[in-house]
């Protein structure tokens, strides 16, 4: 596992590639969260949450939320913001400085998982260190504005993505991949940024301008 610093893990409620990779990251989290119905997917693993947050439409028949974390946020069913975005701004307030790492942020439905992925472009995450993680793929934001470069750790033969979002980004330069990219600009929309390759066991993007979504899968 890459992660054996002070993190903070927030589960969502998304599919899990399997649960066992997970196993490692419950063990080493100083707290872990659950968003909502992202509580089922500790229940099958046996961790009981600190915290369940968001109005609780979705946990698994018969839990009772009173008594399924140690902790319990609830907030009405009208709201302007999803569950796992009230988990994410919760964990960056009470856990200043931690890296917080998302489970089952991946898959199921198409809008909630995009609106998943587009939180990472919250204005209030902006500069955070938040990931979406799984047993292969790591998602996070690499913003011209906080901090503008980041260090991707993997092996030669990795996938590395670089996705606009929001509009152009310009690329000053890469390190550690097969197709470099220098003093150039990844339009949005255009899919060129899209699986370049490790060509060793770290990988480097920094930007000027704009911020793109980092994707680095496994191999």
């Amino acid at each position: 596992m890459a992660h054996t610093g002070d993190f903070v893990l927030v589960s969502a409620n998304g599919v899990l590639a399997g649960d066992g990779w997970l196993t490692p990251y419950l063990a080493r989290a100083a707290a872990v969260i659950a968003a909502d119905g992202g509580l089922r997917h500790l229940l099958a693993l046996g961790r009981r949450p600190d915290v369940l947050i968001g109005d609780l439409d979705s946990l698994p028949p018969g839990v009772d939320p009173q008594t399924a974390a140690d902790q319990v946020i609830r907030y009405p069913r009208d709201k302007d913001e999803t569950d796992l975005e009230l988990a994410l701004l919760y964990a960056i307030e009470r856990y200043p400085g931690a890296e917080v790492l998302v489970a089952g942020g991946f898959g199921g439905r198409l809008d909630h998982m995009l609106a998943n992925v587009l939180l990472l472009a919250h204005p209030r995450l902006l500069g955070q260190p938040v990931r979406f993680v799984d047993d292969r793929q790591t998602a996070w934001l690499v913003s011209a504005a906080a901090p503008g470069e980041s260090v991707i750790s993997g092996a030669p033969g990795d996938i590395v993505s670089l996705l606009p979002l929001g509009g152009p980004a310009r690329v000053v330069a890469t390190s550690g991949l097969r197709w470099p990219l220098r003093d150039e600009v990844l339009a949005f929309g255009p899919a060129r940024g899209v699986s370049n390759v490790m060509t060793a066991e770290s990988a480097t993007v920094r930007l000027d301008q704009g911020a793109v979504l980092c994707v680095h899968i496994r191999q």
